[in-house]
């Protein structure tokens, strides 16, 4: 049963529709992310199934008393709460739980027979096992450690930066665990470790997910289905966003393969139609608006399927490397730099070039100091040590600020400021319009004031303008926050065939991978690392680098303990296991006969017809994927249950 159902939703705001008649609904354990493009519906969407935006038609279904929680883009926090106390509000139900379970245990000690007590401390484990709030003090602390949020523990959570809050905000909601978690660009002030966390986290506690994200390969690791929004519709892909691109060039494929049948049709109603007297009888009046239909649907589907194409072919550049690239002019030469930051050490002794071709990605921590390195190239920050020698060049910047737009200019004034309607962008002349419409700018925002933007369109604005001016380098920092997808694709598109040098910090692994030919890696003590390999393959390399370390660590940990001779404390079984181990062998042998009715029913050929061979087969899937998991648990908690007993009679 689904937890939450949308049925025949449709959101209009004034004239403009939003959502149209569509259906939805997420099960428990299921993944879900949004995916369009800005201004398409996906908040409007995610707020629905929240329950905080009403749908103008449709009904809105949820399971009985679900718990829905959202993770807003401005946190609102008690003003008299320290960061800790942030993080903890709203965990006063699972402490309360925790208290109580341990109270009705040492009770239970003498009234072992009590079913009251009994029947409570299993609802109590249920409660706590589901909200993974056994050892809820280790929890905050891993959470608050893993998004450096250790080092404010005592701090007015109101003197955190926005990106901090959410970082708060965030954290706070992964310990409630509700029953179903909505995240509106969760990566967001997020770096790549903080980003891998949360990833373990949400696959290890099994979280029933809806998220928005423009990070791929945080899509690619936790979906387990897409939501395409487009048009006030709803379109369902399984599996994260590599399925996502592949069965969308399928439908792209099958979408071409019906226009050509409907032109096919078409050119046979219309030699129909053109004969006009029959076409005017009553009866064919309905042919007659099919006809009509058709036609309509031809002129529509080239333009849709043209867009979808152009999508896909985008995405076919990934990792596509320029090769043979002349790399004799030298823009930076950087000799023994050293920045220091109040006390904090950010550079330490880096020395490199930086020639007319390179492409390169500063990437680390937050806080290591990526955006310092910015503005130290560009002149802003004075070296504490060594030089920053600087070629003849000029120099394009992207800030997360926007600082090169003015909100008083609507869009001709900004991109025409001399006047008129053309505009140059890397040797090419274009309307103001058409050059806009690349970055997927309708005519209607032309006369827009920049003030009146979303982030996301003013982010837009900046990265269309900025490529507009005639430069050697491009420097930009975090230029993928707050854009869609679709618009990360254009900017990916413009990067790769910009002539000059392209210096970038972002955190978005897939959008490193695929742009970057080089790597500054910040380490976090001041020392910059540089190399040649993709984003994803030196995190994956780091990742298990560190693995072996603790794996050495705990075997050394392990030889320790084997010397000492103290008698090994004897384990016990918890309430739950002592529960499982008497009923699941019942459940399994349930299962089997089931298994075995399933197969039966689909070996004939009256019964799967009657109930849906594709029904039995899914079903069939499920409940051999079920007795797996139960067997599993089983086998684990009769190996404790050995291990206990020969620790006893040792």
């Amino acid at each position: 049963m689904a937890l939450v159902d949308l049925l025949g939703v449709s959101k209009h705001y004034e004239a403009q529709k939003i959502l149209e008649n569509i259906n939805f609904h997420i099960d428990e354990g299921e993944r879900v992310v949004i995916v369009g493009k800005n201004g398409s519906g996906k908040s409007t969407l995610m707020k629905i199934v929240h329950g905080s935006l009403d749908a103008d038609a449709g009904e809105r279904i949820t399971r009985q008393n679900v718990e829905i929680k959202m993770l807003s883009q401005v946190p609102k926090f008690d003003p008299s709460h320290t960061v800790r106390e942030a993080v903890e509000a709203g965990l006063g139900e699972l402490r309360t739980s925790k208290v109580r379970f341990d109270e009705i245990s040492i009770l239970l000690a003498t009234e072992f027979e009590n079913t009251a007590l009994l029947d409570e401390q299993a609802r109590l484990s249920n409660f706590l096992d589901h909200h993974n709030a056994w050892n809820l003090d280790d929890k905050i602390e891993r959470i608050m450690y893993h998004f450096m949020l250790k080092e404010y523990e005592d701090k007015n959570v109101d003197l955190l930066s926005g990106g901090e809050q959410r970082r708060v905000a965030l954290a706070s909601l992964l310990l409630l665990k509700p029953d179903i978690l909505l995240l509106d660009e969760p990566t967001n002030h997020l770096d790549v470790y903080m980003v891998e966390f949360l990833e373990e986290l949400i696959l290890k506690e099994r979280f029933t997910l809806l998220f928005i994200s423009h990070d791929r390969y945080f899509i690619d690791q936790i979906a387990t289905k897409t939501i395409e929004v487009e048009d006030c519709a709803l379109r369902e892909f399984t599996g994260g966003y590599s399925n996502y691109l592949t069965q969308k060039q399928e439908l792209l494929r099958t979408m071409a393969q019906q226009h050509d049948n409907l032109l096919k049709l078409l050119k046979t109603e219309n030699e129909w139609l053109s004969r006009g007297v029959k076409a005017r009888l009553k009866r064919n009046e309905g042919r007659k608006q099919r006809v009509l239909t058709l036609r309509e649907d031809a002129k529509n589907n080239p333009s849709k399927i043209h867009k979808m194409r152009l999508e896909l072919e985008r995405e076919a550049k990934h990792f596509n490397r320029s090769e043979g690239v002349n790399r004799q002019k030298m823009l930076f030469e950087l000799e023994h730099l050293g920045l220091t930051l109040g006390d904090k050490l950010l550079i330490k002794d880096f020395s490199t070039r930086i020639l007319q071709k390179d492409v390169i990605a500063v990437v680390g921590p937050n806080g290591s100091g990526k955006s310092t390195l910015l503005k130290a190239l560009l002149g802003r920050l004075k070296p504490t040590s060594g030089v920053i020698k600087q070629g003849e060049l000029s120099i394009g910047y992207f800030d997360q600020h926007r600082e090169m737009l003015d909100d008083n200019l609507n869009l001709i004034e900004t991109f025409c400021p001399h006047g008129g309607d053309r505009v140059d962008a890397q040797g090419t002349d274009y309307h103001v319009y058409g050059y806009l419409k690349n970055f997927l700018f309708p005519r209607e925002f032309l006369d827009k004031k920049i003030g009146s933007l979303s982030g996301g369109e003013k982010n837009r604005v900046a990265l269309a303008l900025l490529f507009t001016k005639k430069v050697d380098c491009l420097i930009l920092d975090e230029p993928t926050n707050d854009l869609d997808i679709p618009t990360i694709n254009i900017l990916e598109e413009k990067l790769q065939n910009f002539p000059g040098a392209v210096i970038l910090v972002s955190h978005d692994r897939y959008f490193v991978d695929k742009i970057a030919k080089k790597l500054f890696i910040f380490k976090g003590d001041g020392t910059i690392e540089e190399s040649l390999s993709l984003y994803s393959e030196y995190l994956d390399d780091e990742k298990e680098s560190q693995e072996m370390d603790a794996i050495e660590a705990e075997f050394s940990k392990a030889v320790v303990t084997q010397s000492i001779t103290a008698k090994p404390k004897v384990l016990k079984l918890s309430y739950n296991e002592t529960r499982a181990l008497e009923s699941l062998p019942k459940e399994i042998e349930t299962l089997e006969a089931k298994i075995d009715a399933l197969n039966s029913c689909l070996a004939n050929p009256k019964c799967y017809e009657e109930k849906g061979i594709g029904t039995l087969a899914d079903e069939l899937e499920k409940t051999k994927a079920l007795y797996e998991e139960k067997v599993d648990e089983l086998l684990t908690i009769e190996e404790k249950a050995e291990e206990i007993e020969a620790l006893k009679n040792s």
